[in-house]
């Protein structure tokens, strides 16, 4: 069977909630607080992903890629590489 490789992007969504003490009618100070990320993060849900592209990439051009973005693993080989970041058919239910 042949195959090909298709990078799939997405943007995760988060609901987050904090709870900001401020005094009465100061709706913005706490605002404020989280939009300076000073607040304590109260609780947080997964709302899923959205899927903004998809492309097919070759193996070469997806290991560079994949080594781009994760610069700290920029020293493993290929076979990490596609070990830890490719999702292989093998591995599909």
């Amino acid at each position: 069977m042949k195959t090909e490789f298709i990078l799939v992007e997405t943007i995760s969504q988060h609901r987050m909630r904090y709870l900001v003490e401020v005094p009465e009618g100061k709706t913005s100070w706490a605002e404020d607080t989280v939009t300076m990320e000073q607040a304590k993060e109260f609780s947080q849900k997964h709302l899923g992903d959205v899927i903004t592209s998809s492309r097919v990439i070759s193996k070469k051009d997806a290991i560079k890629l994949f080594k781009e973005d994760n610069d700290y693993l920029k020293n493993w080989n290929d076979e990490q590489v596609m070990r830890s970041g490719f999702t292989t058919i093998k591995e599909l239910p």
